[in-house]
């Protein structure tokens, strides 16, 4: 009797393991083999990121309207309004009237300023740039370009801002810089841009 019930699982196994298929995976689970053939993974190409990259990307929340899923969802001026670290920068575009022109701008790239970037000019000037809104909205709109790029797109590339100027992008990868400020958390993506942020704020000409 012990053979026979180890001769009826065995062939119940054979069974299983045919008759679902040589390439099913819920078959080979109920034996516990493992699969035979998998899914290669999507090309990609080398050393470009698919997703945000860069130091400073390690203190956006995890979770929220301040994570970049949170952010994703919202329209650019609005969730640099979530992240603490654009702070300053989002004080700036109010000052500006220009939340409203971000927020209905169609598929653009933002290079965003963080805190301590602009922490880094001196008080006075800020203070003045900041009371200035001919001034400022001629800076904010020169970290603005049109089209949402991609990282591939910014290797050692030129582009042309809203306010009119260029900037100079060097790099590949992961590692840039514009204009001299570096990329700290890149390829943020929100729902009508995709946001660099960087170490320093660019001056046009």
């Amino acid at each position: 009797m012990r053979y026979a019930g180890v001769l009826a699982i065995s062939v119940t196994t054979l069974i299983l393991v045919t008759g679902c298929g040589s390439g099913s995976t819920a078959g080979m689970a109920m034996t516990g083999a493992a699969p035979t053939t998998s899914q290669p993974a999507p090309a990609t190409t080398a050393g470009m990121a698919d997703g945000p990259f860069g130091p400073a990307c390690s203190a956006v929340p995890a979770q929220g309207e301040g994570s970049f899923t949170g952010m994703a969802d919202d329209p650019v001026a609005t969730a640099a309004g979530h992240n603490p670290a654009l702070a300053t920068l989002v004080t700036a575009v109010k000052k500006a009237g220009l939340v409203d022109t971000l927020n209905s701008a169609e598929d653009v790239t933002v290079f965003a300023p963080t805190n301590d970037a602009f922490a880094a000019i001196p008080k006075e000037t800020l203070d003045k740039v900041l009371a200035d809104k001919a001034a400022l909205t001629k800076i904010l709109t020169y970290h603005v370009v049109k089209g949402k790029k991609a990282p591939a797109d910014l290797a050692d590339a030129k582009l042309v801002t809203l306010q009119g100027g260029e900037l100079t992008v060097t790099g590949s990868g992961e590692d840039y810089t514009v204009n001299g400020a570096k990329v700290v958390c890149g390829n943020v993506p929100t729902a009508n841009a995709t946001v660099y942020i960087i170490d320093k704020v660019l001056m046009p000409e």
